[in-house]
């Protein structure tokens, strides 16, 4: 117990000090980018993401993303509801709907972006570095405007690589027992 106890304080005041760094650093011109940014990975952008999977007919794309996105989901808002942890303080902003999204942990915009950017790296179609850039970003900027603590984002990115890992390795599983999956594009 107390070596969790000290792992657990050493966190929390990482997490503070990472946040009071941000906000010491902010200025206009990031801050407008960053805001900007951080929408690539709400909710909202995922079903455009996912919508422009099924346009173009990338059916590998989609057949990962959705479901991935969907574990995402349940499990961030089920740790949300669980963890109740409060905001950093002085947030540039808070996502639409924040009046019903109450704790700041886990960071399912950054768990999202990661789900694509994996996506990305096993995609023909997709161009991987500059989607993993811009999930780098949309993590990074979670944190630079005092949205989620850095301990918040580190979770979100792990949540969304394991749900990725879970579904691909499920997807890879059928495909070998069926040889259908990734020989429809």
């Amino acid at each position: 117990m107390g070596l969790l106890h000290g792992i657990s304080e050493w966190v929390l005041a990482l997490d503070e000090t990472v946040a009071r760094a941000m906000f010491e650093s902010r200025t206009p011109v990031v801050t407008k980018v960053m805001t900007s940014v951080t929408g690539l990975g709400s909710a909202t952008a995922a079903l455009v993401f996912l919508g422009l999977f099924y346009l173009a007919d990338w059916r590998r794309e989609l057949k990962t993303a959705a479901p991935a996105l969907m574990l995402t989901g349940a499990v961030v808002f089920a740790l949300m509801l669980g963890v109740d942890r409060a905001f950093p303080p002085n947030p540039v902003c808070l996502t639409s709907g924040s009046e019903t999204v109450t704790s700041s942990f886990p960071s399912g915009h950054a768990a999202a972006a990661t789900v694509f950017a994996l996506v990305a790296r096993r995609s023909t179609v997709l161009p991987s570095i500059l989607v993993t850039i811009l999930a780098a970003a949309v993590a990074i900027s979670r944190v630079y405007l005092g949205t989620h603590y850095l301990s918040d984002t580190v979770a979100g990115v792990v949540i969304g690589a394991a749900a990725f890992a879970l579904v691909a390795c499920g997807l890879s599983s059928r495909e070998r027992r069926t040889g259908a999956f990734f020989k429809t594009r």
